[in-house]
Parts: structure tokens; sequence; C-alpha cells
């Protein structure tokens, strides 16, 4: 479907078009304020999925001529997805899944701030260079007694509503997928550099429509420092996905039939940053919570933990700055969850899945979350369903 919500520009605001009608007043709010700084280019763009989020909705896509907002990137820079569809059928697998979900759980951490004993890139000095450069110029992204924890965090998974599945397609192929992003390394960078925007502004005595909308401007101070360690954090975010990524499979080398991996692994950030050609002009295309989808190129839209997930190939819609959906989105808070679902509730909506269902996922219900298939029949203009994907198993952090 087409854009179905338009927010008309004015001389001090760009356009802003979503594609939904069920935009919340606070999440249109938040558009507006974004439209209207100074170096919007053409439009903000609003996913099918989107909802409110910390200074930037969550499901928009910025794209600037001369400046980043941090915040619109967020913390947990370089999130996003990886699958891989395995040759194995539905009938490879054990009627009790549960030793393969506690043997996934065994080696990958789970939870915040979760980490492996022993170090994880050892061999690769590559990203430890990186970030020793970064630091040089700003030791304190750093906190005390924590320089080393970014090395055990590799191949961690974290928590919220980051998840390992093993899923079937339509045509009973299993896949395994995996959501998890920067980890905490990510979070200090991007912490760190909102809080240098911020304090830009107020040097400068910029008055923002919204403290967490301080931006960096090309040429500044720290723009360049800004750019090269979101880069380095959202290389370590596909790094870390892919840690994982291989260590679930030694999980199931011990509990299944030999097996190899279909294709090239699908891998896609949603909430990152790059500089891209849209209209013949170079612009910084910020995702917050979108996935890029250009003309061909393969993509994930998650559900929630006991919905279906798609397999998607993009379209590379200009409108959308060649974007589409990152996944169902949430339609009420964690807290709002937690008091208007039970266990009970999280039990029924999960039945047939092996999976946590217990008060510390309660957040994580499917009923806290939009309808996946909506989501997804609201962007065909954007995207094409190649597979669809149900869980079998679900692991959170």
């Amino acid at each position: 479907m087409p854009v179905m919500t338009v927010l008309e520009g004015s001389d001090n605001q760009k356009p802003v078009k979503i594609w939904t009608d069920e935009v919340s007043p606070q999440a249109l709010e938040q558009m507006r304020k974004v439209a209207s700084l100074p170096f919007i280019y053409k439009h903000v763009a609003g996913m099918p999925d989107i909802h409110l989020g910390k200074g930037a909705t969550i499901g928009s896509v910025i794209a600037t001529t001369d400046a980043i907002i941090p915040a619109a990137v967020g913390v947990d820079i370089g999130c996003g997805m990886n699958a891989v569809q395995l040759t194995l059928k539905a009938t490879d697998l054990p009627d009790n899944l549960l030793p393969i979900r506690h043997g996934i759980e065994k080696v990958i951490p789970l939870g915040a701030g979760r980490e492996h004993k022993e170090a994880q890139l050892s061999g690769n000095s590559l990203v430890a260079r990186g970030l020793q450069r970064i630091l040089e110029k700003h030791p304190s992204i750093i906190q005390r007694g924590s320089r080393d924890k970014f090395v055990r965090q590799m191949g961690s998974l974290g928590s919220g509503n980051h998840f390992i599945e093993l899923c079937l397609d339509e045509h009973d192929n299993v896949w395994v997928m995996l959501h998890s992003g920067s980890r905490g390394i990510g979070n200090q960078i991007g912490q760190y550099f909102i809080q240098l925007a911020r304090k830009d502004m107020e040097r400068q005595q910029i008055h923002l429509p919204d403290r967490d909308l301080g931006y960096l401007k090309e040429g500044s101070d720290f723009f360049d420092d800004y750019v090269e360690a979101v880069a380095w954090a959202q290389n370590y975010a596909l790094l870390n996905r892919e840690h994982m990524m291989n260590n679930i499979l030694m999980v199931l080398c011990k509990h299944l039939k030999p097996f190899t991996i279909m294709d090239e692994a699908i891998n896609c950030h949603h909430n990152f940053v790059e500089q891209e050609l849209h209209d013949g002009q170079q612009v910084w295309v910020t995702r917050k919570g979108a996935i890029r989808a250009r003309n061909s190129e393969l993509g994930i839209i998650p559900g929630s933990m006991g919905a279906k997930s798609y397999i998607i190939r993009g379209k590379g819609n200009p409108e959308a700055f060649c974007s589409c959906a990152h996944g169902a989105g949430r339609s009420m808070s964690r807290t709002a969850a937690k008091k208007a679902f039970s266990v009970r509730d999280l039990e029924d909506q999960t039945r047939g899945i092996e999976c946590r269902k217990d008060k510390g996922v309660l957040d994580e219900i499917p009923g806290a979350y939009k309808n996946i298939d909506k989501v997804i029949s609201l962007q065909g203009d954007l995207v094409e369903v190649v597979r669809t994907l149900r869980q079998i198993i679900n692991v959170k952090g």
C-alpha cells in the first residue's frame, strides 16, 4: 500500500510520510519535531511499525544533508537480524525440543550485562585496534573497570526484545534466526555522543524542539569521531550476530543429523546510520527501527515471540529511502504489558512453541505487539515476501 498518513510541510518543517494510519499522537508529534530540523532532506519517512521512541520515533527513516542526530541512531547501535536456512526439514527434528533450547541457553550468555567468562575476540585484533583508536580520542567512553568487557560480550544476546529462534517456513525447511546488537560497548558509545551533541547545542545556544535531538554537523569537532565510532559499533554488532550463529549451529550439530547452510546468510541492521545516494544527492540516512530494502535486497521482518516472521526482498522504493519496517512494533509499553497480561496469557499465546513462559518475559508477550501480518500488508510497495516463518523454539535474554 502507498503512504497513508501525510503531515504537510511548511517553511519551518519538511513533510512527514507514514505507511500506516495507526499512529499515536505522541509519535506524530515526535515526527513533526524531527521534520522541523534545518538539515532534513526532502521528508521524514515512517514505517508501518511506527511507535514512540526516545528522541526519534521507532520506525522512522531520517535523511539528512550535513548532520547526524546521535539519539536517532540510538544506543543499541547496529541492532539487527541474522538468519540462515539449513538443509533440514521439520521431520528431522526431535519431538522434544527442550534439550536444544537448553543447549543454546548454555552457550549464549543471556540478559543485560551478561558476558562470556573468557575472551571471545582474542584473535580479532582489528576490532580491538579499531576501538583503541576511538578511545585514544575519547577515553571516557569506556566506564571504569569495563574496558575488556566488550571482548567477553562478543557472542552474547542481551535482553529485552533480543532473541534466538528455530523456525520452519511454509515448505517445512528449518531456519535459525536471531536478533541482537552491539551490546554494552554500543550503548556506551551511543550515550557518550548523545551527551556530546547535547552539550554542543548548549554551547552554540541552539534551541531544539526536543533536547534529545542534539546533532553533530559535518566539519564540527566531533562529527568524524562519531562516524568512526558508530561504524565500529555497527561492525561489532554484525560480528556479534555471526559469532552467536556459529555457536548455535555447533549446538544443533550435537542434537541433529548432519546438515549444511543453504545459500548466504541474511544479515541486516535496523538501528544504524550510513551515507547513501538518493536522487543524486549524498545524504546520511538514519534508520531507527527500520531496515534497508534496496531493489532485490533480502531482509528479515520478525514478529513477536508467538507470531510469524518474514524473509523479504526489497523493492527499492525511493519515497521510503529504500527502507521498510523492522518488525511488528510494540502496541503497548513493557510496563503496560506486565499489567495487562498474566503468565497464563503468555502460555496461551505461545502454545506449541518451546520457550520461556514466566514473568521474566511477560513484557515480550505477543499481545504487546502489533499484528505482524497487518504490518506486512501495509508495505506491499516497499517489499515482497519471500518466506513466511513460524517459531518452534524461542530463546530470550
